[in-house]
């Protein structure tokens, strides 16, 4: 594939960050599109794109935006307002702005990353607004689509993992309602770095939407064991009834573990169906990577085994942890080290690695504690 000039929304995000990283290793052009272009000097490739204001809220800035950008071949859309009041409404309406936007500048094509939406019953507000999204983007005589739906993504950062590691590491007794039984069709994030970039070339993937899978099918609890084995761990499952709303759920997950409360009990309440792939799959449209797609185990394994987060051009794997992902990543041993690092000279802080040996439930209960002092102490 020749090189493109390709614009990435949600470019300071998870996904977006490393998949930035990836099209400069394949020598694309990128733009890199922030609402706050002072937060991308926390990557380790801000001198190496062009950056861009774009707030999607905001029809003018995002007309803007293209406008400064120049021309661009391909827009990767990997904006979302999860966890936000009345994210549905807000996605739609960024998505037809950005849309709109990119007709305007005859932007060849969209890249979308969504989910996967299950068949029949009543969806959540997170699942139905996936299909919204990729209606808003789909625009007459505007850039031709690909939709890509992926599920569990795993990788230290993401938000489903932090969600597995957070309840792995602080529960000795793990609730294990019905839908923890409930197939899942996870991905790593090595492989969906894969698709992405493959789906910017229309002579590989044509228009259209398709689901993403790693090469294995497991259950919520499987994937729960995975990690538990990866980290040498000793857990014991509570199988539950599942008697309790799932908006109660997701608002006691979300107290229960450092992820946004709003991020968490949104994702849970998608949790009532099985997360699989459809028919429609990219597998078939795009030979696996060189050695395979990503064993999910090898990929939870990957996940963990690095302790110190790097600038995200600079990860070995991107499985690591990068020194850009969202503070409330990477466990709460990480968590307690940085905290007890700001007070301790210099000479000391090799002892720090002693922290690594504090077992997860009281690593978890300190950090508690230690953040709601610090939330009283520092304005």
């Amino acid at each position: 594939m020749n090189a493109l000039r390709i614009l990435v929304t949600g470019a300071t995000g998870y996904v977006g960050s490393r998949l930035i990283a990836g099209l400069l290793e394949a020598g694309h052009e990128v733009v890199a599109a922030t609402r706050d272009p002072a937060k991308l000097g926390r990557f380790g490739w801000c001198d190496r794109v062009q950056a861009v204001v774009l707030d999607a809220d905001d029809p003018t800035s995002v007309e803007t935006a293209f406008t400064v950008a120049g021309p661009i071949d391909v827009v990767y859309y990997l904006v979302h307002a999860i966890g936000q009041p009345g994210f549905r409404r807000r996605d739609n309406a960024c998505a037809a702005n950005v849309a709109a936007g990119a007709k305007a500048a005859a932007v060849k094509r969209i890249v979308y990353l969504g989910g996967f939406v299950p068949d029949g019953g009543s969806l959540s507000e997170h699942l139905a607004g996936r299909a919204e999204v990729a209606a808003a983007l789909a625009i007459d005589g505007g850039p031709e689509l690909v939709w890509l739906g992926a599920a569990v993504i795993v990788g230290a950062g993401s938000t489903s993992f932090e969600m597995v590691r957070y309840v792995g590491d602080r529960f000795w007794l793990i609730p294990l309602p019905p839908w923890a039984d409930h197939d899942i069709d996870a991905i790593s994030i090595r492989d969906v770095l894969y698709y992405l970039l493959a789906a910017a070339d229309p002579a590989v993937v044509p228009a259209g939407s398709y689901d993403i899978a790693g090469p294995g099918r497991m259950t919520y609890r499987e994937l729960l064991s995975t990690y538990i084995d990866a980290v040498g761990a000793v857990r014991a499952g509570l199988p539950m009834r599942d008697i309790v709303p799932r908006g109660v759920v997701g608002r006691v997950a979300g107290a229960a573990v450092p992820v946004p409360s709003g991020l968490a009990a949104d994702l849970i309440e998608s949790l009532d169906h099985p997360m699989t792939a459809s028919d429609t799959v990219l597998r078939d449209h795009v030979p696996d990577p060189p050695g395979g797609l990503t064993a999910i185990d090898d990929a939870v394994a990957a996940a963990v085994s690095s302790r110190r987060p790097r600038p995200v051009d600079e990860l070995a794997d991107p499985h690591h942890l990068a020194d850009s992902d969202p503070i409330w990543a990477g466990g709460d041993v990480l968590r307690l080290r940085r905290m007890v690092a700001t007070v301790t000279p210099a000479v000391a802080r090799p002892a720090l690695g002693l922290i690594d040996a504090v077992p997860g439930p009281l690593a978890g209960a300190l950090r508690t504690g230690l953040d709601l002092l610090l939330s009283k102490v520092l304005p």
